[in-house]
């Protein structure tokens, strides 16, 4: 968003709930088991080193490190690492165990790769892995935890009134609304909210309001709040009528005599011996509320399944031939390729069978040559499932070998088939994103835009990527992002398509990691609200998160463990 809002006179255009502000952030511990003893006279004293990669690029940069924990194979590391948490990327984790014998000679203990998608999406946000790195040798098992902060999802309900406030306008008395800014260290002020005017009067009762406890203070209970008054006028020349400081403790304190200010115009104070305050303002209620996220379901539970459709039709080309979308080079990926890895790899984190029905349309079948809208890229129709996506290429791969390419592009019938699935599980323990990889322009458009709208009831989104050089103008169309989507007179309940055309994600330096991150990163961006849409205009609560994994107390070799008699 542009920083227009900053100009007084559009008040209703602000909205502090859609700004930029801190990321999801989610902490993430450390535990080793049966770590290699390197140490001669005693067990080793493992420190755990955290590395990230940059979007696009494959160089490790490290994060972060634990502290030492002395002579152990077992340790739960303290000191934990917080991560900005984006559901649309692939965030590449790596953690080597080291022991820190000297600034120059470190021994190494082994190391293990994640992301952080797949710690997230494990059940309790669990992982357990292997840890790897030095041939011939057990190297252990790394354990690693998610949690996500709760401070980042602390919202609160706040509203306000205003008494005996000045009188500012000629002919009336005044129009007045609050702006709030929350202060930074460097002893500057950002805005974090509006109220609506209130017209003609001189003790208002604005509207509640809810806004994020981090956007109105960043977490910090104790700094400073400052609140300005304001007369609204039609020209943009509001008025000032004065201001007042708080925090987010005192708030927090409600409805009482604490939370009555007194409103000071300096300027008036400077000048008038007898000036008290310009008015007062009191808060009326503070109500908090931590929200839940797309992290509390997939903690609980919930699955997302993830099911891709392929256009094969004619207009793609002859996969023999280097001109066509489907051609498949020794050298490269194509952008069909190109955009279900991209988009596969995220989501696969979060499925937990990594079990995903692969489709094709608008192809001539063997052995009839019957034209189809709806087959198996696997050949199997009753178990259109591909192990991993891997899998999925390989089957897209082996399909372009079978089938002819011939058309229309229709897609209705794909939309219909994971409809059917989802309309089948109402309970948020599974959520269905259908991938569509398309080069042409729709043909059946009044009945895909049908589908949609009858999809928008469901636990479904839909992801169009457009490949090739055609306008992709209907596709914008189905999207909804400007104006909602409708059938016949009957409008989607909520927006459930993102389309985006491949071309604009294409590197131009040749750098195709970058693209397939790009590009995942805008087509992914929308699940995570779209998903919350859902679950709370049905009321659907996460399920509790599983209890925390108790692992089993450690026995040295060649003690007996102890059982019950």
């Amino acid at each position: 968003m542009n920083n227009s809002f900053m100009n007084m006179a559009s008040i209703g255009d602000f909205d502090p709930l859609n700004q930029s502000i801190p990321a999801t952030k989610v902490e993430i511990t450390v535990s080793c088991r049966n770590l290699l003893d390197r140490d001669t006279f005693s067990k080793s004293d493992p420190i755990c080193v955290l590395y990230t990669q940059g979007m696009g690029n494959k160089e490790w940069r490290e994060f972060g490190r634990t502290e030492v924990i002395d002579n152990t194979l077992n340790p739960d590391f303290v000191r934990k690492f917080i991560l900005d948490y984006f559901f649309e990327e692939r965030q590449n984790l790596r953690f080597d165990l080291i022991l820190p014998l000297s600034m120059s000679n470190q021994d190494f203990l082994g190391q293990a790769y994640c992301t952080l998608g797949e710690v997230v999406g494990s059940l309790g946000s669990r992982s357990e892995k292997a840890l790897g790195g030095i041939q011939g040798k057990k190297c252990g098992t790394i354990i690693v935890k998610a949690e996500e902060l709760s401070n980042c999802r602390e919202s609160v309900m706040m509203q306000f009134c205003g008494n005996k406030l000045d009188k500012k306008d000629f002919f009336g008395r005044s129009d007045p609304y609050l702006i709030f800014y929350r202060s930074n260290e460097d002893s500057t002020f950002t805005i974090c909210h509006k109220t609506e005017v209130v017209k003609n009067t001189l003790n208002p009762v604005w509207q509640a309001f809810k806004i994020p406890v981090r956007a109105l203070c960043n977490g910090d209970y104790d700094r400073t709040i400052k609140v300005e008054v304001y007369d609204w006028d039609r020209d943009g020349g509001h008025d000032f009528i004065g201001e007042f400081s708080t925090s987010y403790r005192e708030l927090s304190r409600g409805q009482s005599q604490f939370n009555v200010y007194e409103v000071i115009n300096p300027k008036k104070k400077e000048r008038k011996k007898k000036y008290l305050n310009s008015g007062t303002v009191t808060l009326l209620s503070f109500l908090l509320d931590i929200e839940v996220t797309f992290l509390d379901y997939i903690k609980g539970g919930t699955q997302i399944n993830f099911t891709v459709a392929i256009d094969f039709t004619a207009s793609n080309g002859n996969p023999a031939q280097p001109t066509s979308l489907h051609y498949m080079s020794p050298y490269q990926l194509n952008a069909y390729a190109m955009a279900l890895k991209a988009v596969g790899e995220i989501i696969q984190d979060y499925d937990s069978d990594k079990m995903f029905p692969a489709l094709g349309f608008g192809a001539k079948l063997p052995p009839d040559g019957r034209i189809s809208h709806e087959f198996a890229l696997n050949g199997n129709p009753q178990n259109p499932y591909c192990t991993g996506i891997d899998g999925v290429m390989e089957a897209y791969y082996q399909s372009l070998k079978s089938v002819q390419l011939y058309g229309p592009t229709n897609f209705s019938p794909i939309i219909n088939h994971v409809a059917r699935y989802a309309s089948s599980v109402k309970d948020g323990s599974q959520y269905f994103v259908l991938l569509i990889i398309t080069d042409g322009v729709i043909s059946d458009m009044a009945q895909t835009k049908e589908s949609i709208v009858n999809a928008a009831c469901l636990p479904m989104s839909i992801i169009i990527v457009g490949v090739g050089p055609a306008e992709f103008d209907a596709m914008e169309e189905l999207d909804g992002d400007e104006i909602r989507i409708s059938s016949r007179g009957r409008y989607a309940e909520r927006d459930i398509v993102q389309f985006v055309p491949f071309r604009d994600y294409v590197d131009r330096t040749g750098n195709h990691i970058l693209s397939m991150a790009r590009l995942a990163k805008d087509v992914l961006a929308e699940i995570p609200d779209q998903f919350l849409s859902y679950m709370r205009t049905r009321g659907i609560k996460p399920a509790p998160a599983p209890p925390p994994y108790t692992p089993p107390p450690y026995t040295p070799p060649g003690l007996p463990i102890q059982t019950d008699i």
